[in-house]
């Protein structure tokens, strides 16, 4: 991608990740493209998987830890009866195992009405995700353990001990099953940060007395930034530059907003703590807020504390 860079451009800049490329791939893609150093990632997606990959620019990649808490929406498919050593399709088989009959009966019982109850065991499995606040990690993961990558020890073929992770599950359905040429389910969930879909795959499988692999995942949406407003990748630099989304509406976006006074933005520009009467619009207690000047530009980010001020935790320039 050749062509003028964005001199200074910060914002936000939703993509639609290939299936292939890492998501530091397209990170230093956007780099090349918008000539800066200044891009980060807003949570990781897998190779395999295709979708919403928020970058953040410039100012913007103060936002990050923001942006990469917002939940995760995501469709996937669910390919019972091997399991490769990644969980998902680009790994190598490691285990086949026959799906139960009763399991096949419920897929097909599934299949022929278009808006069943979900039969017995899939039910049940469904219900335990659900409920689900511990995950096993997949070894083949970026969790860094001892200043070193899982999947670089996994590859190696030693142990990585990834210890469970916390994790909420906000919604998860079962949106359609198959027997050809596998047995498969497809899925839709809305998870919350750290959550591996590639063990949600694992995980079912097993509930199901098979294993399983994910062999298609696509992420619909980061927070309220979606895959309608996602850009192709490549684009050129130009059309890149034209959907970078504005730093104090990107903000508000992952945020919630409290307008400061004139004083208020004196204060908060020189990092020092604001008092509750410069707050021309209110701010929550103990929850980060996007703070903005009266003209809608971004300040910074702060929080207000049980004594009524508010302290800043980003400030913006």
């Amino acid at each position: 991608m050749k062509g003028a860079a964005a001199v200074g451009a910060t914002g936000v800049l939703v993509v639609d990740k290939p299936r292939g490329p890492t998501s530091h791939d397209v990170v230093a893609m956007v780099r090349r493209a918008l000539r800066t150093r200044e891009v980060g990632h807003a949570g990781t997606l897998d190779p395999m998987a295709t979708g919403v990959l928020v970058l953040a620019i410039g100012e913007a990649t103060k936002l990050v830890p923001y942006l990469t808490g917002a939940t995760k929406t995501y469709v996937a498919r669910l390919e019972l009866g091997k399991e490769t050593d990644t969980l998902d399709a680009m790994g190598q088989v490691t285990i086949e195992r026959a799906v139960p009959d009763d399991v096949l009966g419920e897929l097909a019982e599934l299949a022929a009405s278009p808006e069943p109850e979900l039969p017995p065991r899939l039910a049940a499995a469904v219900a335990a995700e659900r409920a689900r606040t511990a995950q096993d990690p997949p070894a083949f993961s970026a969790i860094q353990r001892d200043g070193e990558r899982a999947y670089a020890r996994a590859r190696r073929g030693e142990p990585t001990d990834l210890p469970p992770r916390q994790v909420r599950v906000h919604r998860l359905e079962i949106t359609g099953s198959g027997s050809e040429p596998r047995p498969w389910l497809d899925l839709s969930l809305v998870a919350d940060k750290g959550y591996y879909v590639r063990s949600l795959a694992r995980d079912v499988a097993y509930a199901l007395g098979t294993v399983g692999t994910l062999t298609a995942l696509r992420r619909t949406a980061s927070g309220t930034f979606g895959e309608a407003e996602a850009i192709p990748l490549p684009s050129p630099p130009e059309v890149l530059t034209a959907r970078i989304i504005g730093l104090a509406t990107a903000a508000r976006r992952a945020l919630p907003a409290a307008c400061l006074s004139d004083a208020g933005v004196l204060a908060a520009r020189f990092g020092r703590r604001v008092p509750a009467a410069e707050f021309v619009t209110a701010t929550a207690e103990g929850e980060p807020a996007a703070w903005l000047d009266g003209a809608g530009a971004l300040v910074a980010v702060g929080v207000a504390d049980e004594g009524g001020s508010a302290r800043v935790l980003r400030g913006f320039r």
